[in-house]
């Protein structure tokens, strides 16, 4: 079923193609699933160029592995001069506005105006840079996101968000940018090495404890997904289930009217974790400290039951990930983060905690989790250990 048969139907609909999204607020954007998506035979990424001028934007990484296969996919199905490949810094580090400065002037020296479309090949960071780039450039042109990481595809690939790290905060710099198309390839997974896997599997945790606990259980009986192939029964089942999950949840409150958000469950001191730690632990290995780290707070707080704690955590460790981090989960950091959530979220925590497998509620006062309580937490993790 296509976008423009659902443009009356508010929230989320899915096809065997992919997913289809309108939002209250008149946003619509699909995120297609495809197969070969640099094959030339596979006329999608043309068809959403069209005849525009494309700027494509790529990682070393990606540069080595898709690059010929990118530009021979341009070569075939674009205009001759229409489009130019240019790769640049990924990594969390230059995550900035330099780089998405960068972007926008590399853009102007080939000489794209407002009609063109700048195109990420790329993870979340490059996805996060060149849609920031794109919603600044001549105030905002389209942009196309093909999604080959795991967290790029669950996470990143599916929302609006874009942003940069700026005064040593995540995302201080961003907009509320859709993109114009944003494309995953499954197969595209299979070139990732285990730690992006495991970062991968954080975002899709996260929303197996806050929404679904038939997808925690596949995750406890399948711990090593992804890991032994991208494109089966199991890796499809996980992977459409998170996308479909995350694209209900963000649907409603698209460009965050409301600061309470289940989706921020592991996202309250991952960024300080990260910052603080230099960026040691990725992304997704921060969230998964934030995670254990919340749902012991749960325990404590009475919210949720040992068993329930235990199998978080558990999970997080069969995944391979970590649950705390020695240099930075320390009760003085810790506390810097729920002050920082506080203020970024409204002078109110949000703190998202399990109630359960599948479901969560929030802690909405700094007052509520008490100092002896963020240190029984770590306490409780400390022994569990950090990045295996």
């Amino acid at each position: 079923m296509s976008g423009q048969a659902l443009a009356q139907v508010e929230g989320v609909r899915e096809d065997a193609g992919g997913f289809d999204l309108l939002a209250p607020d008149g946003t619509n954007y699909r995120v297609d699933v495809t197969d070969g998506v640099f094959d030339p035979h596979n006329p999608l990424l043309a068809h959403y160029v069209g005849r525009r001028r494309v700027v494509a934007f790529v990682g070393p990484t990606v540069d080595r592995l898709y690059g010929a296969r990118l530009r021979a996919y341009l070569d075939a199905r674009l205009e001759p001069g229409s489009w130019s490949v240019h790769t640049i810094s990924s990594g969390e580090r230059n995550k900035t506005l330099a780089s998405a400065e960068q972007v926008c002037a590399i853009a102007k020296a080939t000489g794209l105006d407002r009609h063109g479309v700048m195109l990420a090949v790329g993870g979340g960071i490059v996805a996060d840079i060149v849609g920031f780039a794109a919603s600044m450039y001549a105030r905002g042109i389209r942009y196309i996101k093909v999604n080959t990481t795991l967290v790029g595809q669950v996470d990143v690939g599916v929302g609006v968000k874009t942003g940069v790290n700026a005064l040593h905060t995540k995302n201080m710099f961003g907009a509320y940018h859709s993109a114009h198309a944003s494309l995953n390839d499954p197969a595209l997974l299979g070139t990732l090495p285990p730690r992006e896997i495991r970062c991968g599997l954080a975002e899709i945790v996260k929303m197996a404890v806050i929404l679904d606990s038939d997808l925690f259980q596949t995750l406890e009986r399948h711990p090593d997904a992804f890991l032994r192939s991208a494109d089966g029964e199991v890796e499809t089942y996980i992977v459409r289930t998170s996308m479909r999950l995350m694209m209900e949840e963000l649907c409603p409150n698209l460009r965050e009217h409301e600061l309470a958000r289940l989706v921020d469950f592991g996202h309250t001191f991952s960024p300080v974790i990260e910052t603080a730690g230099g960026h040691r632990l990725e992304h997704g290995e921060a969230v998964a400290v934030d995670m254990a780290l919340s749902a012991h707070i749960a325990r404590l707080l009475g919210l949720t039951d040992a068993g329930t704690c235990e199998r978080i955590v558990t999970l997080l460790h069969r995944i391979g990930l970590p649950v705390f981090d020695p240099a930075t989960c320390t009760p003085e950091l810790m506390t810097q983060a729920l002050q920082a959530s506080w203020q970024r979220r409204g002078r109110k925590l949000h703190l998202v905690v399990p109630t359960g497998i599948g479901k969560a509620d929030f802690v909405e006062k700094l007052e509520d989790v008490p100092a002896d309580v963020l240190r029984a937490a770590l306490d409780a993790l400390a022994p569990v250990g950090g990045t295996p």
